[in-house]
């Protein structure tokens, strides 16, 4: 593993956070990289020296998130969907800002697209048709329709302001999908 330059990864944390802090403010489209320069307290200059543009940031940012989700669900293959959904409800809380600002911004639809795709690609071995509840309907139908369920209780809760612990959201969501998918 490459032992990055703890002044190159300060000054890449400080942009990727300048970038949702000003998202959380204004449409991403009327930012500019003079702005996410500012707000990092770097120079244009060191935007580009990682970036191509601040389209590419923001692409590189969800790509980190999702395989960050994805490495989560490798890890929690042997746990119920309830333990599973736990690790993903800290990982939201945690990551919150990033989160409550892809999912409630407008400028982020590829965000909404991506969490989608990667929530249905971690259901595919879950679902059962030939047997079971869901035997004889479309195996598309089902990782749709529970992966837009799952995609749209993270943004109830982050829109709502996380009215529920993440324990008692990854408890009930999990308890549909273990009541429902197995």
């Amino acid at each position: 593993m490459t032992k990055v330059d703890r002044r190159i990864a300060k000054s890449q944390v400080a942009i990727k956070n300048a970038v949702i802090e000003l998202m959380s403010e204004k449409s991403f489209d009327d930012i500019t990289i003079q702005d996410i320069a500012d707000r990092a307290d770097v120079n244009r200059g060191t935007i580009y020296l990682h970036y191509t543009d601040k389209y590419d940031l923001l692409d590189t940012m969800i790509e980190e998130h999702i395989e960050n989700l994805r490495e989560l669900c490798q890890s929690a293959t042997e746990m119920t969907f309830q333990e599973g959904n736990y690790v993903w409800y800290e990982y939201f809380e945690h990551h919150y800002l990033f989160f409550s600002t892809m999912l409630a911004s407008k400028g982020s639809p590829y965000f909404r697209s991506r969490f989608l795709d990667l929530v249905i690609e971690e259901f595919k071995a879950e679902v059962e048709t030939t047997e079971g509840k869901n035997q004889g309907l479309n195996g598309d139908v089902i990782l749709q329709f529970f992966g837009s369920a799952v995609v749209g209780a993270v943004e109830w809760w982050f829109k709502n302001g996380k009215p529920l612990p993440a324990r008692v959201m990854a408890e009930q969501t999990g308890a549909l999908l273990d009541r429902n998918l197995e």
